[in-house]
């Protein structure tokens, strides 16, 4: 069970004359004032009285007082807490009469209850610390951090260097009718050499053709003569007229046109190559990109399970790269409320035993922002002890020179938590 604060006394500490309080339970207790009443000096006090001499005011006795200071407390677990005399030395007894000292309430008072805005001044990175150590997953979470931060670094790097490389293949000159691959110009000759080879037989043909005829004249014209030579020449004019009837003579003019042209073929086919390799390294640079980014997602997620499955002291509350977040926004953009509602939490869930915490300063809240934040704490079961300048009714108690203002003020106090319960200021 936490323990909370039951009754307070306090005479002649700073600006205090002498006051009686007994704070609400669960919820909100407001001490209001005018500016330079003693209102802080009460916070002031119970810090004092429960975190130690560290917290003991540079003048903790009042001015113009010639009666040291007192403190006098009573817990809900029924420790008596008391500073008085001139050295205002810490006496400690427990319901049994046993005495003890700050290491007894050092076990159950938290430094951050009675110091709220060391933990409200600190920077994001501070807050989110501290709330990643007391749900115990800090480590594990800056791992995934840095592993996070490393693969989003690598996949803009890659990313930069993807939309370069297609931009300049985009850029390059492509040509559609050039050849896959550079033309050789030996190959060419070869090829020309071979077509000529073979048009030089042709040709030997022809002329051979040429003379069988030229012969058949003649043994035409000599056929009474050479009657048996006759015979002979026409089947050797025969086979020749044969082999002649199929012969194709190619053209080399493509192939000189081709051995003439060869460096500028030769460039659109680097030309080509070219852009396919940028195109190539374009798509492998997106393909790293991607895996990268798929990284990212499986680290963001691992991160969002272990903070989904941490003991949180309140929902929505969570840390997003290094930074509080609570309901989608971070600490600079959250409702004043709402940030009394994530330190308190966090101070709670830091020793759960410590049931209470003070809050200086809470006119920047307005009277339904107010409401609602004691609504929260008595939900919460959590006792706040706060100060306010106004005199209105929305304070438990009112200080006017260092007094509780007015008589009969336990009698007002309980009409007033009754109100304030019922929702009426």
């Amino acid at each position: 069970m936490s323990i909370k604060i039951n009754k307070l006394e306090i005479e002649n500490v700073k600006r205090i004359k002498a006051v009686k309080i007994e704070p609400t339970a669960n919820g909100l207790t407001i001490v209001g004032g005018k500016n330079n009443q003693g209102k802080t000096s009460v916070l002031d006090s119970i810090a004092w009285a429960l975190g130690g001499d560290k917290y003991r005011p540079s003048q903790a006795q009042r001015e113009g007082s010639v009666i040291p200071p007192n403190l006098h407390m009573v817990l809900s677990n029924g420790l008596i807490v008391e500073r008085k005399g001139k050295n205002s030395d810490l006496k400690v007894i427990d319901p049994d009469g046993n005495k003890g000292g700050q290491q007894l309430l050092n076990s159950f008072v938290e430094q951050l209850a009675i110091d709220l805005p060391r933990f409200m001044e600190s920077n994001d990175k501070e807050k989110a610390q501290t709330l990643l150590k007391i749900i115990g997953v800090g480590d594990k979470l800056a791992e995934l951090e840095t592993q996070e931060k490393e693969l989003y670094n690598r996949r803009l790097a890659i990313g930069q260097i993807a939309d370069q490389k297609k931009q300049f293949a985009k850029e390059m000159t492509y040509y559609p009718d050039a050849p896959k691959e550079p033309v050789s110009a030996s190959g060419l000759i070869r090829q020309q050499q071979e077509i000529l080879a073979k048009n030089g037989e042709n040709q030997r043909k022809r002329e051979r053709l040429h003379d069988l005829e030229s012969q058949a004249s003649r043994i035409q014209e000599q056929i009474d003569e050479l009657l048996k030579k006759q015979s002979e020449v026409l089947a050797d004019l025969g086979i020749a007229k044969k082999s002649a009837v199929d012969l194709h003579d190619e053209s080399t003019e493509e192939l000189e046109r081709n051995i003439t042209n060869i460096e500028e073929i030769n460039r659109k086919v680097r030309t080509n190559l070219d852009k396919d390799k940028a195109e190539e390294d374009a798509l492998d640079y997106e393909n790293q990109y991607n895996e990268l980014t798929t990284g990212i997602t499986g680290i963001r997620k691992q991160k969002t399970d272990l903070l989904s499955n941490a003991d949180l002291p309140l929902p929505g509350l969570s840390v997003d790269d290094g930074s509080l977040i609570y309901n989608n926004q971070e600490w600079d953009n959250m409702s004043g409320s709402d940030r009394l509602k994530v330190a308190t939490a966090i101070v709670r869930k830091l020793n759960p035993k410590c049931g209470f915490v003070l809050l200086d300063k809470l006119e920047q809240m307005d009277i339904y922002t107010l409401h609602e934040f004691g609504q929260w704490l008595e939900q919460e079961g959590l006792q706040a002890i706060a100060t306010r300048v106004s005199i209105g009714e929305e304070c438990s108690i009112i200080i006017e020179d260092g007094y509780a203002a007015g008589e009969g003020n336990a009698i007002q106090e309980g009409q007033k938590e009754n109100r304030w319960k019922a929702g009426e200021f």
